[in-house]
């Protein structure tokens, strides 16, 4: 059987704490006869030290250039940079979060470099590939810290308390989008005690959101047909939007919260809190928009920073992910280990693009776009 050197660089991207794989999953690709090269210090950032990695049957790599020059598949987060792919040998691979869709040069790069690469943002959402579905394992992270960023932000108590100088209401959230990482970010908020109400633009998820104890707010008349064949919601026409930010408005200002997190595949996030509505908030009220990184659901957004608009704070956390780098690290890690078990067939890696999750993950394959996503924009 062919020996397949599996590569992890040390992530070099701003704010990126996490590591590819962690050392529970090292082992069992040690196990299963790969040889696997951990870059020194890759996992340090999120609490996994080179010790546990030779532990687990890891060669620890001190010279970046090699690792990249002699893998014959490099797994990462982040892409790394062009001048660290250029020295990836003809043929070899690539897996990391992508974001085809949005890095037209650098596919165009992974082309000319005759590299294969698949996005791990790419997995088509069907259970057969729930286990490898890493955009659905860093949502529910990212939702989970927003409304613990919120509540830390918000100068009142979440929970209603029943003191003796007097009965305190509950905090009232409002999510926008109920998604992975909304319906984290409502489950989480009701257990701090608030009083949570969620909107989407797709009505199947109103059951869902009920079963996690909020409140669901319907816009009437919204097109039946609100999401794609993979779940996600679609634009919405520009009437159905005004409609969509009326209701959004009055339940705007009621809200001592409000968690965004609605985002559309390769297109800027769709606008969902305007001035006007941050506007009329109360003054200590918190916005936590997680569609930051493109470009933001409120309009008052600016990604990485925190701006107070008539005491009103909008923060637009960056990778909120690495934030809780141990356990993303550890979720994305056994995303990647079911995608790399998929792949991988008597100690290769093989490409068979009749099976739907092959497909549609993989982006380039011998100097070609293989993405039917890509194909067809």
């Amino acid at each position: 059987m062919p020996i397949v050197i599996i590569a992890i660089p040390k992530e070099t991207a701003e704010r990126e704490k996490r590591v590819a794989l962690i050392p529970d999953t090292v082992s069992k690709l040690v196990e299963n006869n790969h040889e696997v090269w951990v870059e020194s210090n890759a996992g340090k950032a999120s609490s996994y030290l080179d010790e546990a990695y030779q532990s687990a049957g890891a060669n620890i790599i001190n010279n970046r250039t090699t690792l990249f020059s002699d893998a014959d598949i490099l797994i990462s987060i982040q892409s790394p940079a062009q001048d660290d792919l250029s020295k990836m040998k003809s043929e070899s691979v690539l897996i990391c979060l992508l974001w085809a869709l949005q890095n037209e040069d650098l596919v165009n790069f992974l082309q000319e470099q005759n590299i294969t690469a698949l996005g791990m943002d790419a997995i088509p959402r069907i259970s057969r590939a729930q286990s490898m579905d890493a955009l659905s394992s860093m949502s529910s992270i990212a939702g989970y810290k927003s409304a613990l960023i919120a509540a830390n932000e918000l100068d009142r108590y979440m929970p209603m308390m029943m003191t003796a100088a007097g009965t305190v209401a509950p905090a009232k959230v409002l999510v926008l989008g109920a998604g992975v990482a909304g319906l984290q970010a409502i489950a989480t908020t009701k257990r701090l005690g608030a009083k949570v109400e969620a909107f989407d633009i797709r009505p199947a998820v109103k059951e869902q959101v009920e079963s996690l104890g909020a409140t669901f707010v319907e816009v009437p008349d919204l097109d039946d047909e609100s999401e794609t064949e993979s779940g996600y919601a679609k634009e919405l026409a520009e009437d159905e939007q005004e409609r969509q930010r009326q209701v959004i408005h009055e339940h705007a200002q009621k809200s001592d919260i409000i968690i965004t997190t609605a985002l559309i595949p390769g297109k800027p996030a769709p606008l969902l809190v305007t001035k006007q509505m941050v506007n009329d908030m109360h003054a200590g009220a918190v916005i936590v928009d997680l569609a930051a990184e493109q470009g933001g659901n409120c309009e008052l957004t600016t990604p990485g920073e925190t701006t107070i608009v008539n005491e009103v704070k909008v923060i637009g956390p960056l990778n909120i992910p690495s934030m809780l780098a141990y356990h993303a690290s550890q979720l994305y890690s056994k995303n990647m280990l079911s995608l790399l078990d998929h792949l991988i067939k008597d100690g290769k890696p093989e490409f068979d693009f009749e099976d739907e999750i092959t497909l549609h993950t993989t982006i380039t394959h011998q100097g070609k776009i293989i993405s039917p996503v890509l194909k067809n924009n």
